[in-house]
């Protein structure tokens, strides 16, 4: 008797599921996948516990006709393709025909459809792969597909199953991906009764990620670009500045396909590199169109991988696209640079209101002369005492405060003695009104220093749209402003990212100083053994050493943009960081001494800065190629929009 067998068709459909079917998320995306194929425009998704219970799909696609549907339900029965040689030209998403008959067994499963010109649709009824049941049925226009109790008659299955707001969880990333391959078509997610996902289907890839990731990321968005002779990359990826926690947040499609492929996530990592920290990735929706000869796509059973042709072209390609973006055009204002804050907490505090006499208020930025005349002796009276910095403002003034009644005293003393000199006519006309502060008469600036970015007589002067700076806050981070918001820039972060795109830049290497005082270091074996390994390393940094002994060197030159003081705490940084990397390319072990380099040499925190010193760093920030983090990942610079400071102080509806 023969030990082999044929297996029946209900046994064949439930093993085809394991491997087409592995989660609720799967019956999403086939049948998606198959409304797309249809031509919808229009689709909505309905689940409910996180599928398990009860999928539903419904498209306005072509639908189809009754002998269709009998033969849909059936094995590898497929309008996609004929024969053999048409794998090679695949342009649908489906092309197996498994998708309907291994769903049907083991779910119960209903397919309702109607083409356009018929009067009645078709129903199909299967329960867990048995005998179907079809007949007419009213029904719109298009296909509405419902699957529930899934895995009910393979509980083996349904026990490996996470929990319904995991599995949900997976469901909704997969409309969202689906989503942004197709921005034309007009996607539906309802989530237990709760809308979750909506997209316009206005063919706008940015308007469709702007209504799956919302605003915030939408702001953060820079547009990809790249026209070859066989491939063509289009889509957006954010700013070094918003990172997401996982890949979830990355989308690769290839000629409107959702794949995975570890060179497309390998060129995105190498063009952030020194952008990001390492546990950060960046939101990106990547569009790689190739003819379709030059893939296969039948490699994988849910579809999800497909192979290249010549996958390093296409890593090459992605990676320029990626760094053509995320490195700012000329033209590029910093205030596009700046990364959005992210869901800023608001704190609210009670403080007591302390005031200080009108002619001497407390300023952010330096002094300028009050060119007033003084009544007697007619000379230009200059404010003692008064505050450079915020910080000395909040921590160093001697000025003791005044209390409401003596400072409305003080001002209206100062405004009798403006008026009794003959002040200016707005002057004047304010001292008419109720006491308040009057604000300066703004002064032409000369014409030689029309372009310079300073602040005279208290007037912000023009600077071509350019961020222009207006104090420090605890001598670590410098506040500017433009026309569009107020932006908070660190002091540190910012120059460590100039130096070290500027020392990227010497490929020849970093122009040196020579020290008038050689520096003696000692070091021990190991560290002695890694300079003589590194020696031209060093050199290329702009480090000068020779021997002068056992375990000893000679430091004769240092990097022109290293403090001389940092100098040995910056090579013996350097040497940590060599013993601690392991099978790394020369390039890696130069970019990573290079940050070391940048981050010792970089004003530090608590350092105070002039105005021209924070308009200097502005806008070498401004055209340094990467200006949105510093090597090691974090943000350079954050932008609080107009509207979002109106949001924050409650201004908005009230039109003033």
């Amino acid at each position: 008797m023969s030990t082999i067998h044929v297996l029946d068709d209900n046994t064949i459909n439930k093993i085809a599921a394991g491997e087409v079917v592995e989660r609720p998320a799967s019956v999403i995306k086939e049948l998606v996948e198959n409304a797309m194929d249809a031509g919808a425009t229009r689709i909505e998704v309905e689940i409910m516990a996180g599928g398990t219970s009860f999928m539903r799909v419904t498209d306005n696609g072509r639908g189809m006709s009754a002998e269709d549907a009998r033969l849909a339900i059936l094995r590898h029965a497929t309008s996609k393709i004929k024969a053999v040689s048409d794998l090679n030209t695949i342009g649908t998403l489906g092309f197996r025909g498994e998708a309907l008959p291994t769903i049907a067994s083991v779910s119960r499963f209903s397919l309702l459809t109607r083409q356009e010109g018929e009067d009645l649709g078709t129903r199909v009824d299967i329960c867990g792969g048995q005998e179907p049941d079809i007949r007419e049925a009213g029904c719109s226009l298009g296909t509405t597909i419902k699957v529930e109790d899934l895995f009910f008659n393979t509980p083996a299955r349904k026990k490996f199953l996470k929990t319904t707001h995991t599995e949900g969880g997976k469901i909704n990333d997969f409309i969202v991906k689906l989503a942004l391959s197709r921005p034309d078509i007009a996607f539906q997610f309802i989530n237990n009764n709760k809308v979750s996902v909506v997209t316009p289907g206005n063919g706008n890839l940015f308007d469709a990620i702007r209504a799956t990731y919302g605003a915030k990321a939408a702001d953060s968005l820079l547009a990809l670009s790249l026209d070859g002779e066989e491939i063509h990359i289009s889509g957006y990826i954010t700013k070094p500045s918003m990172l997401k926690s996982s890949r979830a947040w990355q989308t690769y499609i290839v000629n409107s396909r959702i794949i995975q492929n570890r060179a497309i996530a390998k060129a995105i990592d190498n063009a952030y590199k020194s952008l990001i920290p390492k546990s950060g990735f960046p939101l990106a929706v990547v569009n790689i169109e190739v003819p379709q000869r030059t893939i296969d796509v039948n490699v994988h059973p849910q579809k999800s991988e497909l192979k290249f042709e010549d996958e390093s072209r296409v890593f090459k390609a992605v990676y320029k696209a990626v760094l053509d973006a995320i490195r700012p055009a000329a033209d590029r204002a910093l205030g596009e640079v700046a990364a959005v804050v992210e869901k800023p907490e608001h704190h609210y505090t009670m403080e007591p209101m302390r005031f200080v006499p009108a002619t001497e208020p407390l300023s952010p930025v330096p002094s300028w002369p009050r060119r007033e005349q003084a009544a007697a002796g007619g000379q230009e009276l200059q404010p003692a005492g008064r505050p450079q910095t915020i910080y000395e403002a909040v921590h160093g003034s001697a000025r003791p405060a005044m209390e409401f009644h003596e400072a409305q005293a003080a001002l209206q003393q100062e405004r009798r003695q403006e008026v009794a000199r003959g002040a200016s006519a707005p002057a004047a006309a304010a001292v008419q009104g109720e006491a308040g502060i009057q604000p300066r008469a703004k002064t032409a600036p000369q014409a030689d220093s029309a372009a310079e970015p300073c602040q005279e007589h208290g007037v912000l002067l023009e600077n071509d749209g350019n961020i222009i700076p207006i104090g420090q806050v605890d001598l670590t981070y410098i506040i500017a402003q433009d026309a569009k918001g107020l932006y908070i820039i660190d002091q540190h972060a910012a120059h460590e990212r100039i130096l070290f795109d500027k020392f990227s830049a010497m490929a020849e290497g970093i122009p040196s100083q020579q020290l008038l005082v050689h520096q003696i270091l000692s070091f021990d074996d190991s560290e002695a053994a890694l300079i003589e390994e590194n020696r031209d390393l060093f050199v290329s940094l702009g480090f000068h050493m020779e021997p002068s002994g056992e375990r000893e060197f000679r430091l004769v030159e240092v990097p022109a943009d290293v403090p001389v003081s940092e100098a040995e705490d910056i090579v013996r940084e350097i040497l940590t960081n060599l013993h601690e990397m392991h099978k790394t390319s020369a390039k890696e072990i130069r970019q990573a001494c290079l940050a070391t380099t940048a981050c010792r040499a970089a004003i530090k925190a608590g350092e105070e800065l002039s105005l021209r010193q924070m308009q200097i760093i502005l806008d070498e920030l401004a055209h340094t190629p990467f200006p949105y983090t510093c090597p090691h990942g974090r943000p350079t610079i954050l932008k609080f929009s107009n509207d979002e400071l109106a949001k924050m102080f409650k201004r908005t509806g009230f039109g003033f």
